[in-house]
């Protein structure tokens, strides 16, 4: 029986949001993308009069609360105090709570039976309602009781409410899914925003170097180069051409480096003990702090810097004074006028420079809600649950939802706010399984956060101030083939500041000036995008709820410009579409010509004959034209923005063996037979794209031979016939002979030969460099 198939489209749907309207153009508010769900807080601020079984500031005190069967847990003190702090927040969903009261419960860990203190419980009918949320809710005594119910010294205080997501609170709750469906509460790491350090370009220009001091003074022709090193990251110059003590380079050397520059630069000069050998030894080196570099904003050239460098430790030297030190001349800069890529350029969410006095005013306000995700795949099999939370990145803003536990329809319901300087920029929207939630945690294991998938959506493909709630497929190609992992469904606005500076966008470079002055070579932005995200994975690895290094590669798409048979046949395919409309005039052109349709014919020839004799209006004729195919195609424009398209990606038609080589990672794991097999069938692919390559050039070659008198024969009639057509065309009208050639182009087929024209023919026969090859 065959498979269904997969429904990969985008759908509207209908949440129940403020923002009811599809269009809004008042000022937004907030929260008004996300739906509002309720909540029983219960804050658990601390305790006090505390006895344990030996006496005062004995317990290990913890607070456990029941809601019928569930339970949820504070942190555990092991201070011995009488006064334990906790300061807790909890929040439990009220559509999955099953029972009419809450019980406080104060337990001692110190005791082996986790001896109960005491407890106290509240009807939850009793909770007031925190309106508005921000609200202040005095937290208040409970005296509590033994289980005799009767009442104790020992006291706990907290406070306890019914509220929405956007509670002030609920940022800081504990939140457990897992309350009403059986188990005990977890607790998780709350929703937090990011900010991706603030990176630049370092340009570091070897100049020359200066009286350097050789250990072996017998050498001849040593080979000297400069050896740069940034935190983690270590590059080298080229050899000198020059080979004695004072080498010169003029090379530039680029780094990422990333406020508030906590790594120095070390520069280093080394000479190469042998030819065609890494082993090098160092003949100077000198320390530099970026924090007082020059940061430079413009094209001008920055000053040259000489500094002395330091002799390694360990060189012999004369023992007589030296007088002199070696001398290393280099330009430093801080680029602040370039954009420090950290996405793929057509994925891109942001365009500014990193000098943020060159920053333009914003064009607009985007507004993100993530709601929740329907029918999500089991990630965690041997569990059989999923713990699912998404990421959000735009421009330099990094967002990350809370994580709803074992639930394949999680919902989150959080609303963040961007500001857009772009509207040729996109926003991703990733989601994970959590690795750091499980029911067997290992210690020594490393979580691994999973990718369920992601979703993209251009600015620009996006109507101002409309409301769009839309229901994404999350598709993730695997190893094994594409795979639909659920829904996720999202609420977006793209709100306008000023529509004068959005237009005004269009007309401006894509990218800051720097790129386009002193522009930089594709392997350096390649290499380049390599350290920045480097340095973005060391950056957001150090918050309370880190964002792992897998989930920023997918964010950021690292390894998405390998090689792939199944991309090669999409672009291929791309290209095709993209010429099949010349391909399907040039067509129609051929059967007007061959008066397939004599009435349409002599439709075109009279308006030629128009066109020919008020030539006034050609210009703008084909000006009306276009602006009435716009118009014609307004009703038949696209209202959702585009997704995934599994289709045009080959994904559905590509086979195991494509995909297994295409998820092969560099260098390549597979061996052997495998190995070879690919080798073979890149062969293959690459003699044909040889052959197109070698025919497009030998095209060229030809045309260029017609002045070049290789063939003296041909240039000589070439030349020739362009000393006529020099001639005729100062003799005739240019209106007469666009006549001639007019009819002579449509004439009717009894007046035409199948055979290639005398043009196509003569320029066949013109030589080309093919003859100069193997």
């Amino acid at each position: 029986m065959a498979k269904p198939k997969e429904d990969f489209s985008v759908k509207e749907i209908s949440p129940k949001i403020r923002a009811i309207s599809k269009y809004s153009m008042g000022p937004a508010t907030s929260h008004d993308l996300v739906e509002h769900m309720s909540y029983l807080f219960v804050k658990i601020v601390m305790a006090r009069n505390l006895i344990g079984l030996a006496g005062p500031n004995t317990c290990d005190s913890y607070v456990e609360l029941k809601l019928g069967n569930n339970k949820a847990t504070t942190k555990f003190l092991e201070n011995k105090s009488s006064t334990p702090i906790w300061n807790q927040v909890f929040a439990f969903k009220k559509e999955k709570i099953h029972t009419r009261e809450v019980e406080v419960v104060l337990k001692d860990k110190a005791d082996i039976t986790n001896e109960i203190i005491g407890k106290v419980s509240f009807l939850i009918s009793n909770a007031p309602q925190r309106v508005p949320p921000d609200s202040p809710l005095a937290p208040q005594w409970y005296r509590l009781e033994d289980k005799n119910k009767k009442k104790l010294m020992a006291e706990v205080m907290f406070s306890f409410w019914m509220g929405t997501q956007v509670d002030e609170e609920f940022s800081h709750a504990w939140h457990s899914d897992s309350i009403g469906i059986g188990g005990d509460g977890i607790s998780l790491t709350r929703s937090e925003n990011y900010e991706s350090p603030k990176l630049w370009y370092l340009r570091v220009n070897v100049i020359d170097a200066m009286d350097l001091v050789l250990r072996d003074k017998n050498m001849k022709d040593p080979e000297i180069f400069v050896k740069a090193k940034l935190g983690n990251v270590v590059l080298k110059s080229k050899v000198s051409p020059k080979k004695n003590v004072n080498p010169s380079w003029n090379e530039d050397i680029m780094f990422v480096t990333a406020e508030p520059f906590e790594y120095p630069l070390i520069l280093s000069v080394e000479n190469k003990l042998q030819p065609n050998r890494e082993e090098s030894e160092s003949l100077g080196r000198f320390i530099i702090h970026l924090t007082n570099s020059h940061k430079r904003e413009a094209a001008k050239t920055p000053s040259n810097l000489i500094i002395n460098l330091e002799r390694p430790e360990g060189k012999e030297i004369e023992q007589k004074e030296v007088k002199f030190a070696s001398k290393l001349s280099v330009r430093i800069s801080l680029d602040g006028g370039y954009h420090v890529f950290d996405e793929c350029t057509q994925y891109s969410s942001d365009f500014r420079p990193s000098e943020k006095q060159l920053w333009k005013a914003p064009i607009g306000v985007l507004q993100l809600g993530i709601l929740k995700a329907n029918g999500l795949s089991i990630m965690k099999l041997k569990e059989n649950r999923t713990d699912a939370y998404c990421v959000a990145k735009y421009g330099t803003k990094w967002v990350r939802t809370r994580t709803i536990v074992d639930s394949v329809d999680p919902q989150w319901n959080e609303q963040y706010t961007w500001d857009v300087y772009d509207p040729y920029t996109v926003i991703s929207i990733g989601v994970f399984d959590n690795g750091h939630v499980e029911e067997r945690d290992d210690p020594t294991r490393r979580k691994f956060h999973q990718m369920i998938g992601k979703v993209r959506i251009r600015l620009s493909t996006l109507e101002m101030n409309r409301v769009y709630t839309l229901s994404y497929p999350l598709v993730f190609l695997h190893s094994s083939g594409v795979k639909k992992m659920g829904e996720l469904q999202l609420a977006v606005r793209f709100s306008c500041l000023s529509m004068i500076n959005m237009i005004n966008t269009y007309s401006q470079p894509l990218l800051p000036k720097m790129h386009y002055l002193v522009p930089l070579s594709v392997h350096q932005l390649d290499t380049l995008r390599h350290q920045a995200i480097y340095l973005i994975s060391l950056n957001l690895s150090r918050y309370d709820s880190p964002l792992k290094k897998e989930v920023i590669d997918y964010m950021l798409d690292v390894g998405s410009q390998t090689w792939s048979i199944r991309k090669g046949k999409a672009n291929y395919d791309r290209v095709t579409t993209l010429l099949s409309g010349f391909l399907a005039i040039i067509k129609w052109f051929e059967k007007i010509c061959n008066w397939t349709n004599p009435a349409t014919t002599f439709l075109i020839l009279t308006l030629f004959v128009l066109l020919v004799l008020f030539q006034e209006v050609i210009l703008p004729g084909m000006f009306l034209c276009f602006f009435l195919s716009g118009l014609w195609r307004y009703r038949k424009r696209p209202r959702l923005p585009t997704h995934v398209d599994t289709e045009l990606s080959h994904v559905n038609t590509t086979n195991e063996e494509e995909l297994d080589e295409e998820f092969d990672p560099l260098p390549s794991r597979k061996t052997g037979e495998v190995l070879r097999r690919r080798y073979d069938r890149l062969r293959i692919v690459a003699g044909r794209m040889q052959i197109v390559l070698g025919d497009f050039a030998t095209q060229g070659e030809r045309v260029q031979s017609l002045f070049n008198w290789r063939d003296p024969r041909a240039t000589f009639i070439f030349v020739c016939f362009c000393l006529i057509a020099c001639i005729l065309t100062y003799l005739i009208s240019i209106r007469w002979m666009i006549c001639f050639t007019v009819a002579y182009v449509f004439r009717p087929p009894r007046f035409r030969i199948d055979f290639p024209s005398i043009p196509r023919n003569f320029l066949r026969r013109m030589p080309a460099k093919t003859d100069s090859m193997f």
